[in-house]
């Protein structure tokens, strides 16, 4: 993680979405700024030297039963695949599970796509962290924004409210 300037979030809020700077607080975080058209995983990985099994990736999924809606974050490394159609489908309790369409999650995050973070999520919303996260010491996490990255260690993840740590994901290729 050489090629990133990393400071304390909290003396930078202008490298963070306005609810990520609420919540930032409550989290020991750094942030660095970056390239946005770099903030998509893959890119970023390459450009600033950091290794997948360091990165995080946060997804919002919605699911339905009987006419009920639930929304929650998947935390999950970029080495692995989340298991929306059954570990977590199931553990949310609810009956169809699909990524939550760009438009929901924006605006129900008040975060930009490909930036979204747990950090400042809605408190009603689960927080499903991946054990693997919770125990992989600093990943890099999104800021809310695409211009910026936070590094956040796994285990405070895992300490945020409504956050619960699950055997979620599978490494890809298994």
């Amino acid at each position: 993680m050489s090629k990133l300037d990393w400071q304390p979030a909290t003396a930078h809020p202008e490298l963070l979405a306005e609810p990520v700077r609420k919540a930032i607080e409550s989290i020991p975080a750094q942030v660095a700024p970056i390239d946005p058209g770099l903030a998509d995983t893959a890119a970023f990985c390459a450009e600033y030297d950091v290794q997948l099994a360091e990165s995080a990736n946060c997804v919002i999924v919605h699911g339905k039963r009987a006419g009920e809606s639930t929304y929650a974050a998947v935390l999950v490394l970029a080495t692995h695949r989340a298991d929306v159609n059954g570990v977590i489908r199931k553990h949310l309790g609810v009956r169809k599970i699909s990524f939550a369409a760009q438009d929901d999650a924006v605006g129900s995050t008040g975060m930009g796509y490909g930036g979204i973070t747990p950090v400042g999520l809605p408190a009603d919303w689960p927080i499903l962290v991946d054990a693997a996260v919770a125990a992989a010491g600093p990943v890099v996490i999104g800021s809310g924004l695409r211009a910026s990255k936070l590094l956040v260690d796994g285990a405070d993840l895992a300490k945020l409210p409504s956050a619960e740590v699950l055997d979620l994901a599978n490494p890809v290729g298994e």
